[in-house]
Formats: C-alpha cells, structure tokens, sequence
C-alpha cells in the first residue's frame, strides 16, 4: 500500500497541499497582524511555525526519498532541501520580515515535489 502510495504521486500531492496550507497560515498571519493584533499573537506563535517545519521535513524525506529510489534523479529532492533549508532560516530571523522567506520557501518545496510528482509518473 505504501509502496502504490508512493509510486502514484500521492505523498508529493500531499507535500504540495501542506505547502499550500503554509502559504495560507503566513499570507493570514500577516494579514491578521496588521488587522487584529490579538488573533495575530495566537498565529505567530513559535511552537506552529516549528511543528509545520518539522511536519515538512518529515513529508520531504518520506516523498523525495522515495521519489530518488524510484526514479533516480537527485534534482526534485535537491530543489525540496533548498526550500526546506531557506524555511528553517526563516525561523532563525525575526517575526516582521521573516515571512517572506517563509513563503519563498514554501514556493521552493512545493516546487520540488512537484517536480518529483512529474518525474514519478
């Protein structure tokens, strides 16, 4: 079941949409900061921000290792760590302008299983 799970593109799939929610909980950050200083506190909080990271790593290995076993290129994968790398920069620079970065490299792992996705099927 794994095994099918994988070969179908279904993890990478699964990567992508957790990209998009990323993308989405730092878009509404930064909108809720600027509206509601309250509802913005609760979404800053470090602990969400680390336990998406963490959820990220775990599905970029899972899915872009697989993606190397089963269809050997290194690129996809090389791509996905860049964008995993530049979110765990993020975290390392201060709440105002590290969202950006955020997003950009959301874009880059989301570009990564995409690329892996393609090359799978």
């Amino acid at each position: 079941m794994f095994a099918n799970t994988a070969r179908s593109g279904m993890m990478d799939r699964m990567a992508i949409a957790l990209s998009g929610l990323c993308l989405v909980h730092c878009l509404a950050s930064a909108v809720f900061v600027a509206v509601l200083a309250s509802a913005g506190g609760m979404l800053l909080n470090p602990v969400i921000h680390e336990v998406g990271l963490m959820m990220a790593i775990v599905l970029g290995v899972v899915a872009l290792g697989r993606g190397i076993v089963d269809h050997g290129f290194m690129m996809p994968s090389a791509v996905g760590g860049l964008g995993l790398g530049v979110m765990g920069g993020s975290l390392m620079l201060p709440h105002g302008g590290s969202e950006i970065y955020s997003v950009i490299g959301v874009l880059i792992v989301a570009l990564g299983h995409d690329l892996n996705r393609r090359a799978v099927i």
